[in-house]
């Protein structure tokens, strides 16, 4: 038995070059192909207090080693991938649903964040993103003179 990988993504592309056949106009790709890069989405939890923002990705079975996390102009990215197991030929595999291969997931960062100081802790199969903010600016008082 042959396990194929569908992809619902590449689905739509292919239903999207079809309609370009026939001359038919359709939605930008560039957002397709963004989302065609990543095989599968971790999911996340986003959480504020009052000195930082948290953000936990569920990451089972991914090796810290292929995790990489990227701030570049206020976007925070968590990139990496999880790899597939051989298939054993003596086993019979009757369903597969974890997903493998890359992962992509971008957060617009609030400006009261601290790129700074962001860290990043990996731990059973959990990676906790620390986004601390910004101390709070205190008003300065500017006593103003009026001349004569």
């Amino acid at each position: 038995m042959n396990l194929t990988h569908w992809d619902p993504i590449r689905e739509l592309e292919h239903f999207f070059d079809r309609y370009r056949e026939h001359g038919t106009q359709v939605p930008e790709r560039r957002r397709l192909d963004d989302l065609a890069a990543a095989d599968w989405m971790p999911k996340v939890d986003i959480v504020e207090t009052e000195e930082s923002f948290e953000i936990h990705a569920e990451l089972p079975g991914v090796e810290k080693d292929n995790i990489k996390v990227a701030v570049h102009d206020g976007i925070l990215t968590l990139k990496g991938h999880r790899e597939s197991k051989k298939e054993e030929k003596t086993k019979k595999y009757h369903r597969i649903e974890r997903s493998v291969g890359s992962f992509s997931r971008s957060f617009a960062l609030p400006e009261s964040v601290n790129e700074e100081q962001i860290h990043a802790d990996f731990k059973h199969g959990i990676l906790t993103l620390l986004l601390p903010k910004t101390s709070k600016p205190v008003p300065k008082s500017i006593e103003v003179k009026v001349k004569d």
